[in-house]
Formats: structure tokens, sequence, C-alpha cells
């Protein structure tokens, strides 16, 4: 993020959609954009983007763009739905950018292959993707050819086809029953939702999403089970009718339904989650516990965000937050998780902030929206580590919290965790006490407190993030042992921090940075 000019936030920006003032420069008239049209506005003073299909001028919204005009020029007059999806796909730009909407997109006419040539070139893609399954299947190479000549989409058809569901009932009973055959499913990668008849079941495989998508023949109870067979990958959606009666029929499917594709193309879906309870964690930081609806199954990866989602002046607002546990384990004999049902999260309230300011006024009882998780972030790179550093700063320690229990709990090689904790003042310091009593607790646990604004009776190391201290503190604890460098703060931190730790020789697959 870059520092706005006074009169730039996004309140402000709420108030100027809302003035009536003509943005998009045609007094109300859309259009249909060209090429060769939305080329032509690729100017400071004229900045036009496509976002999936749709136009919008964004000139006026220049000053007002957290990320700097610099980045938003990246994609003017050019379709910015890639560069828009790798940064923030979850801002609804749609409610942000509805006053600057220009037209369409005008859809380019493509000619479709002849029916003797469309088919000769389907039977040759077959052909040669079943050629090189069969013939490099022992070595793994085959996936690699075959994903490399056949399309996406076929990809996608073939995946589908090893992931199916049926469904069989009870006097009292519905079960959903899914098929994924991956030997690696865990609760965590399944996400049901049931709420008014609207049955949502969505599979994480790999990168990608299966989902089923019903609107139940029947009015079902509000609390649903949730059974993984994780040897076989098999998935049971166990929902209480509310009437014993028959069902003809599980329900009327969605469009969504029965599709398996990226999960980046799947879109966020959020439930309303209802806070129960709110508690201080330093003078700026609080504790937030949400409910999840008794009719949600959600558990959130380590490593993963949520995106919280609120009605603003009208506008529709999104930030992401890491949920953490409820407190700091001292007994790792066991993994240890926050109670089912619940997500924590530890926010910053911010003096001016738009979202956090109207988030501290929510009152206990009131509801938030809560999106699915996302994140790249594998717990599979921790499996097998000797020594992991936690680089924090401020909040960016939140994803370091499930981390640091998941690692001390299940990674058995495992001979070292340090946490280099960056603040500004000792009253920064977030959960200070559970640090220094993990630490004493568990002799593989070490943390350091790293103050850039300390009081003059500071005894412990000042400074910010620089090669000199990572080289101190960040050191293997053999010459060859495998280590991972988990970092995460504001983005100049993470981005100096990752550099830093590259100069002093750490590779890219040694290094985590964790951004949303």
């Amino acid at each position: 993020q870059v520092p706005l000019k006074p009169g730039r936030s996004l309140m402000d920006w709420i108030r100027l959609t809302k003035s009536g003032k003509d943005l998009t420069g045609l007094k109300g008239r859309l259009m249909e954009v060209t090429e060769d049209e939305l080329a032509k506005h690729n100017k400071k003073e004229d900045c036009w983007i496509c976002i999936r299909g749709f136009v919008y001028n964004v000139t006026p919204y220049m000053e007002y763009h957290p990320g700097g005009e610099d980045e938003l020029m990246k994609a003017a007059g050019t379709d910015g739905t890639d560069l828009f999806d790798q940064v923030h796909r979850w801002v609804n730009y749609e409610s942000m950018l509805k006053e600057c909407l220009v037209g369409r997109m005008a859809v380019k006419p493509t000619a479709a292959p002849k029916g003797e040539d469309f088919k000769k070139e389907i039977i040759s893609i077959i052909s040669l993707s079943c050629f090189h399954i069969t013939s490099f299947s022992k070595t793994g190479e085959g996936l690699q050819l075959f994903s490399s000549v056949i399309s996406a989409q076929f990809f996608c058809q073939i995946c589908l086809a090893s992931v199916s569901y049926d469904w069989f009932q009870t006097d009292s009973l519905i079960v959903i029953v899914i098929y994924t055959k991956q030997k690696d499913m865990i609760a965590e990668l399944v996400i049901v939702d049931c709420e008014d008849k609207r049955l949502r079941g969505e599979i994480i495989v790999g990168d990608h999403s299966y989902l089923i998508e019903v609107d139940l023949d029947h009015a079902v109870q509000e609390d649903l089970a949730v059974n993984v067979a994780e040897k076989v990958g098999k998935v049971e959606i166990i929902l209480k009718k509310k009437d014993n009666i028959h069902w003809k029929m599980l329900g009327q499917p969605s469009e969504r339904h029965n599709t398996f594709i990226k999960c980046t193309d799947r879109g966020l879906f959020y439930r309303k989650c209802k806070l129960v309870s709110k508690t201080e964690v330093t003078h700026d930081t609080k504790l937030f516990c949400l409910m999840l609806p008794k009719s949600t199954h959600l558990r959130i990866p380590t490593g993963q965000h949520v995106y919280l989602k609120q009605i603003i002046a009208g506008t529709e607002v999104v930030k992401p937050y890491t949920p953490v546990l409820p407190f700091l384990p001292l007994d790792f004999k066991e993994p240890s998780c926050s109670a089912d049902g619940h997500i924590y999260l530890m926010i910053k309230i911010y003096s001016c902030g738009l979202f956090t300011e109207a988030l501290d006024h929510l009152q206990i009882g009131d509801y938030i929206y809560v999106s699915n998780p996302e994140g790249n972030f594998k717990t599979s790179q921790v499996q097998t580590l000797e020594d992991l550093f936690l680089l924090a700063a401020g909040t960016g320690f939140t994803p370091m919290v499930k981390l640091l229990n998941s690692a001390l709990s299940t990674v058995s090689h495992l001979r070292t965790v340090k946490l280099i904790f960056f603040n500004k003042t000792e009253d920064d310091i977030l959960w200070r006490n559970q640090l220094e009593q993990l630490a004493l607790k568990d002799e593989r646990f070490e943390v350091q407190f790293i103050l850039s604004q300390p009081t003059e009776d500071w005894v412990g190391k000042q400074g910010k993030i620089s090669s000199s201290l990572l080289s101190e503190f960040v050191k293997r604890s053999r010459k060859d042992s495998n280590v991972l460098i988990c970092i995460c703060g504001p983005t100049p931190f993470t981005e100096q921090g990752v550099q830093y730790l590259k100069d002093l020789g750490y590779s890219q697959e040694e290094i985590h940075a964790f951004t949303a």
C-alpha cells in the first residue's frame, strides 16, 4: 500500500460515487468497447481497464487506490483480469467501481473449425493424450505430457470423471456420498453450507474445486454432519430430514452443480457468522470470536486466510484476515485446534480505518459475512522440517499462530522453531506473556522481540528488519538442515525480508511469504 493524500480514503471514494458526478465521462451512456478503443485509454489522465469483460474508467479512482497509481497503470488500456486476480481477487470491484462502468467489451468474432476438421482435432488430442498416459504412467512423465497437450477443458472433464457422487436416504436421513479417489482427503478440504434448502458442498482437490449445489426437494434440520474416509477419499454429507417422508429426488441442481474447475475460477462464497465475543489483546488489537451457522462445516487450514465482508454506506467492503487459535497451547502432545464451529480473528483497530472501526462497532450477537478459506500455504511444507523460522511484524503474527502449534505438535524431526517478532513498542507485542511461557515450556521454541521505537528502559533488541539482523538470528541448526522461513507483515517489510533472505543464500523453496 502507498500513503494516500488527505481526502482520498475509502470513505471519501464512497462519498464521491454517491455524489451524482459523472465519473465515466459518458453522461450515463453505456457503450460496447472494442480492443482498439480500449487501447487508446492508457494514460493516467485517461485510463480504462477491462475486468471480466466489463470496461471501467478508473481515471477518477487513481488517487484513491490504496496500491497506488502505478499498480493501476499496469493494466491501463488492456484486459486487467489476470493482474487483478493475482493481486486482490477478493475485492468486489463491481460495487467499488459501479459508477465508473463504461460498458462491455465487444465480442471478437472467431471462425469455428469446420465439422470434419474439428472432429479430427479432437480425436488427435485424445489419442495423443492416451498414448502419453499409457507410455509414461510409470515414470510420471505421462501426466506432464498429457497436461501439456490437452486443453484445460478436457483436463477438467477427465478429472470430473474421477470425482462422482451419489445419494441415498433412510427414514430420517439424507446421505450424499462424494467419491474423490484422493488418498489424502481430510476434513479441512470439505466445505458444506445448507441454508433455506440450498445445499452447497465444495471439495478441494489440489488447486481445483468440485461442487455440489442443489435446491433440496424438502426441508432439512439445521445441524449437519460430515464424515471423511481419508484413505479412500470418500466424503459423506449427512442431513437430517425435517419430516420423515420419502424423497423422490435430491433436488433441483444449479448451473454450477457437479462441476470441477480451478479454485481461482470458482469465486468466493460467504456465509453469515455471529459475533459471540470480543476481547482486548493490546491497546489497539482485539480477538474476535465468530460462530459459524449450525448448518456449516468449515475448517480453516493452517496458513490460510478468510475474507470478512461488510456493507458500509451502501458499498460492499472486503478485507482478508488469518484465523488464529483462542490461545497459544503450551502442551503439544496432540495437535490442538479452536473449538468446532468458531473462528477466532486477531484484528488491529485503526483509528482512521473505515473497515476496522465498523468491525469494532459490531455488538455481540451482530452478524458479519465470512468467506471460504484461501491461500497457497501447504502443511506438507513443514512435515520434514528440522528448522522453522517465523518473521512477523505486528499482526503479521496471525498466520504464525496455527503454524507454530502445528509444527510443535506434529513435526517429528523438528529441532528449532524461532519467532522473530518485530513491533514498534512493548505495548504493541501480541500475546507476549503466552509466547514467553511457551519458550520456557518447550526447549525447541525461542522468541526474539525487536522494537523500532523502544523506551529507554528496553533491554532487548531494537531496530528494523535488515540483512545483518537476519544473519544473526536465522541460522540452521546444522549445515544441511531442512529449513523453512515464513514471513508476514506490511508489504515493504515482507518484500525487504524476502530479498535479504535470498541475499543470505536461502532458496525460494526455503522461503514462504504470507500475502493476501
